[in-house]
């Protein structure tokens, strides 16, 4: 059995084990003994989930932005404002771990706002909502702008 083999079958049956094995191989400079086909996946899966994350994060965003503004229910604007400021925080901290990642909130946020709208819409059909994003789409105003004031 190859070193490969091996590694792939302890990436199956233990994926714990197997990243603490690929961190000693990495630190002993092992290259021979790493897992190279799943090692890459792995990473290549670290950028999709940062993407997938500002996606969730930036529509949840989206979504209690729009309902502050557009849903009359006064008692349900400090929970809507408080789910605000974690998203808030979270896509800061994401956005300043990879920055490289801003351009990309650009190019879904289109994505992002049809989706939240369909959700939206559903919940709330006595609320009108604005077709497209009526506030600024900037980073710092989606970050720190307080729309419903």
């Amino acid at each position: 059995m190859t070193q490969t083999q091996i590694a792939v079958s302890l990436y199956e049956q233990d994926y714990l084990l197997w990243i603490e094995d690929i961190v000693n191989k990495l630190r002993n400079k092992d290259i021979e003994g790493l897992d190279f086909e799943n090692l890459i996946e792995e990473i290549e899966d670290l950028g999709r989930s940062d993407k997938r994350e500002l996606e969730s994060r930036l529509r949840e965003l989206l979504e209690h932005i729009l309902k502050r503004n557009y849903v009359n229910m006064p008692d349900c604007y400090r929970g809507w404002v408080e789910s605000i400021d974690k998203q808030r925080i979270a896509l800061e901290d994401l956005l300043a771990e990879s920055p490289s990642l801003k351009p990309y909130f650009s190019l879904v946020f289109d994505k992002a706002y049809a989706n939240t709208l369909k959700i939206v819409r559903r919940s709330y059909p006595q609320c009108e909502f604005p077709d497209t994003w009526p506030f600024s789409r900037d980073i710092e105003a989606m970050l720190n702008a307080d729309f419903w004031e």
